[in-house]
This record gives structure tokens, sequence and C-alpha cells, in this order.
């Protein structure tokens, strides 16, 4: 029996009729294969639906798609929503058991259910069609919108099997766009290790020196622009995408910062890499772990940051043991994913020699974050007064400026030191000796005195 055509308002409402539809296009075809019809699966969807097979309610929230991709889409998200779906179906048509190899389908090590393959949509879309089952194969290639945008692919099977013997993967946030209208950010874990940063600072607070400025405006022109860029048809077939940037200088000068502005400005998500879960000492691991973080940004347009970012990209050595071997091998990997992403990716280091002479041949710009001088340690110091705190009249801006060398993230690190000594005494004035407690305390973590 067929489920009648219709549709609703509401997204859970045309989830369950998008539902009702694939389960409806399913009998169609195994009633079609056991009964050896023709099974022209574009000649029944134009009887039966008449181009309104995709509820708009989920259209919506993804790329536009033909009724045999929305088809795909809704086998792979099945298993997610009802897990005996497809062997109530078999059921119907099997009732007393026994193999259905044509349909495809694996089992999974936790999902009690069945788990639809490329097999499945040979079955569902082509029948026995020959030339029609080497097309849909061409769903799964990395040309079609499927792999380019990262909704869904084929997992891949044991050499030697047939490729379309994989499970269909539905990535994670396609499922919570499609059914949630929202995409939830990755976590962070071995899977994913790499952490959303952001900043609630504006650019009026950072003091940066004068050329780093106009450099940091010139990744601004790009992050503007560059779609401009891709649309030129001599310059496109010439640059490459993407844009590698390589930020220097000592801890607490505005790199991270930087980096998180850049992102709030063209609301573009900032993931920073975490290298103590990428690197790994065992062979191969530290590369599968970044892919996974490359292969999620390909589609999401991020901000890529690798902080102390010479751990991973340092020079490569002369080949003394197998070890020197796998390390240059994976500075060589590392070499071509940099140069392959297509959006802004900034490595991060206190010392621009400590990175390998390709990487550095490969940076579109340059970024040197110098310690600011005596008139830029005065504007961070104006700028990180506290104001809900009167300031007395025996502190000297000026003064500190002058004669303590800090960063920007010391200097505020000694105000909120000296802020919070002031709420504890339960005062209500900041005084000069309070700045200067903070500024002893950033010495000492150097092993500097005043």
């Amino acid at each position: 029996m067929l489920y009648p055509v219709h549709k609703k308002e509401g997204t859970f409402t045309a989830i369950e009729t998008a539902l009702n539809d694939i389960r409806s296009v399913i009998i169609w075809r195994i009633e079609s294969h056991f009964n050896q019809g023709s099974g022209l699966l574009d000649k029944w969807l134009a009887e039966n639906y008449n181009g309104d097979l995709i509820p708009p309610d989920l259209a919506k929230n993804l790329p536009p798609l033909s009724d045999e991709e929305w088809i795909v889409v809704m086998l792979a998200i099945v298993p997610h929503i009802q897990t005996n779906f497809f062997e109530s179906i078999i059921l119907e048509h099997l009732p007393n058991g026994g193999d259905f190899p044509e349909f495809g389908g694996v089992k999974a090590s936790n999902h009690r259910g069945m788990l639809p393959t490329g097999e499945t949509v040979q079955f569902i879309l082509a029948g026995n069609d020959i030339e029609k089952r080497l097309q849909v194969q061409q769903l799964f290639g990395e040309e079609h919108l499927f792999f380019k945008y990262g909704i869904l692919w084929l997992e891949p099977v044991k050499e030697g099997e047939p490729a379309m013997s994989g499970r269909i993967v539905f990535a994670q946030e396609w499922i919570e766009k499609m059914i949630f209208g929202k995409e939830n950010p990755p976590r962070f874990g071995l899977d994913f290790p790499a952490k959303h940063i952001s900043t609630t600072m504006l650019w009026d607070d950072v003091v940066l020196h004068p050329r780093t400025a106009q450099q940091v405006n010139d990744i601004s022109n790009w992050l503007e622009h560059h779609h401009k860029l891709d649309e030129d048809k001599n310059l496109s077939r010439k640059i490459k995408p993407g844009y590698r940037v390589l930020f220097y200088g000592p801890s607490g000068t505005g790199k991270t910062l930087t980096a998180a502005l850049l992102g709030k400005q063209f609301k573009k998500d900032v993931y920073r890499i975490d290298l103590s879960q990428i690197v790994s000492k065992f062979i191969g691991e530290t590369e599968k772990n970044l892919e996974s973080v490359f292969k999620k940004a390909e589609t999401k347009n991020w901000i890529l940051f690798f902080d102390e970012a010479d751990a991973l990209f340092g020079k490569r050595t002369n080949v003394q043991s197998a070890h020197d071997k796998y390390a240059n091998q994976e500075v060589s990997y590392l070499l071509q994913r940099v140069e392959d992403y297509t959006g802004l990716l900034i490595l991060a280091s206190n010392f621009k020699n400590n990175l390998d002479d390709a990487f550095i041949r490969r940076f579109h710009s340059v970024v040197h974050f110098p310690m600011p001088n005596s008139s830029e340690r005065y504007i961070l110091w104006q700028k990180s007064m506290p104001s809900n705190l009167k300031v007395d009249v025996s502190v000297d801006l000026q003064d500190l400026a002058s004669k303590y060398e800090l960063s920007g993230a010391s200097i505020l690190n000694a105000v909120h030191f000296a802020v919070l000594q002031c709420y504890s005494r339960k005062d209500k004035v900041l005084f000069h000796k309070d700045l200067i407690e903070g500024v002893r305390k950033e010495f000492l973590k150097e092993e500097k005195s005043i």
C-alpha cells in the first residue's frame, strides 16, 4: 500500500511527510523488482509527485537538489530518525525472511538496524539498468555537490570490494541543519582537535605597529574581495585559492587576538588547532589528525589558526634515521595540504626562523608582531584602565610605559591584578603602587626583577 502524497506546513510535519514519501518510493521499487516491471522512476515520480517530492521546509536548508538527489539524502538520513525503517518495508515483501542482496545495506557495530549503502541507492534509482547504475555512481564523485559541500559520502571499503558497498555517511552538521535549521559547532576532541576562538574586544582595543596594521589590513582586503579573483577568467586559472599568512613575534603581542578579530569582522568562525591533540609519535597519525580538521573546514570557509606552528611546520632535517624520514614526509604532507586550503590560514610562531623555508615561500604575507615601544605601551595602559574605579592622581601611565617593557597581554594582566587588589580591600581607587605590584608579578613570570 502506498502512502498518500501530501504536504503540510512545519519542519517536523515535513519530515514525517518526507519519510512517508521515501517509503512510497522504496515500496514502488521493490514491487517493481519482484513483478519484473520496467521500473522507470522518472515516470513514476512525475505521475505521483509532479515535481513536488521535496518539502519546502526541508529544502530551504540544503543546496538545490533534484528528485534523485533528494532520495539519496532521505535514504541517508532515515536511520537517524527511525531504526527499523528499511527492515519493516522489506519484511512486508519477504514475510518469511530471506536474503535480498539487490537492496544492499550493512549492519553497524552500535546501530541495530540496517544502514543504506551505495548499492541501496543503485537499486532504488536504477534497478537493473546498467547504464543508469553507472550514472548513479557519479552522485558520490568528487565533482558532485554532495562531496563539494561535505553533505554525504560513501565509507571506504576493503581493497577489492565494490566501492558502492560502502555505507552512506551523512555529515552530522548537515543532519542538524536539515532537521533543526541550525548547525552546532563541532565538538573538540580526538576526532576534531580544534577549538573555536572568539573575542569581545574591538579593533579599537588593539594597538599594533603601523607596519603590522597595514599588513593586517591587506588580509582584510583579501577576505572582502577574494571572490572577485575567482570570477576573473584570467587570474582564476593562475592564482591558487586561499590565503596563507605567518604571524610571528613574542607572546602577548596580539597574534591570536588579531585572528579572532578578523573572524569577528567578516563573520567567519576561527578555529585554533590544538597541537597537543594533533602531533603524534606514531607514523601517519599526525597527518590523520590534521586531515579531520581540513576536511571539515573545506566546506565551511573557516579561518584556521595554528598557534606555536613550529611544532608542526618546523624545518626538515637531513635523513639520518627512519624517524627523520617520516618527519620530513609529515612536513611535505603539510606543505601540500596548506597550499590546497581555499580559506584563510594563519600560522603563528614566536620565531620566524623556526619554520621550514618551503612554508615561508608559500605565504602571501609574513606579519611581524613586535613588542610595543614606549608610546604604544602608553596607549595600551590607557586603553586598559578600569571604568568602574577612580584612578588616583599618583598613577603615572607615562612612567609605567617608559620604564617597563611589557607586551599588550602583560599590561592587561598587570591591570587585572591591580584592580582585583582594589576590590579585595574594598577600595574604589586604583593606586600607582597597585599597578607596580601587577608589573612585578608579570616580571616574575619571566624571572625578571623590577
